[in-house]
């Protein structure tokens, strides 16, 4: 199974940065590879074993999803693995140097959309991750 593996670097302390990144309510505001689509709903339980749930929703109502997972291995401010319900497996590596946080995610491809199209839309949300964490106090 081909790997992807996507990158970005943010200027915020790593508390900040694992914080936005694994609680609910940061995650519906980050989480979405455009602007016409959304996270109305979004759960995590951040244990190993434990599972996470966002629904990823177009804007206009016309589709939605559920992307959900189980938490393989969690080392807190440095790394997560997961299991996506298909399979598949992700990895992130968190990694800081004083105030910037060099984040690292490698995912398994699928086999339904062309490896650029994901490369794109999984950049696309950690780019958003990234804006909002660095615009917001």
């Amino acid at each position: 199974m081909e790997k992807i593996t996507i990158k970005t670097t943010i200027n915020a302390p790593i508390e900040k940065v694992w914080k936005y990144f694994t609680e609910p309510e940061f995650i519906k505001q980050w989480n979405n590879a455009s602007p016409d689509w959304h996270t109305p709903a979004a759960t995590n339980d951040l244990t190993v074993g434990g599972k996470f749930s966002y629904t990823m929703a177009a804007k206009d109502g016309s589709f939605s999803f559920d992307f959900e997972g189980t938490y393989d291995v969690i080392q807190e401010k440095k790394y997560i693995s997961y299991t996506i319900a298909d399979g598949r497996k992700v990895e992130i590596i968190f990694e800081a140097n004083s105030d910037i946080v060099e984040v690292t995610e490698t995912f398994e491809a699928e086999n339904q959309n062309p490896i650029e199209m994901q490369r794109g839309g999984w950049q696309a949300i950690l780019d958003n991750f990234k804006k909002l964490v660095e615009s917001s106090n």
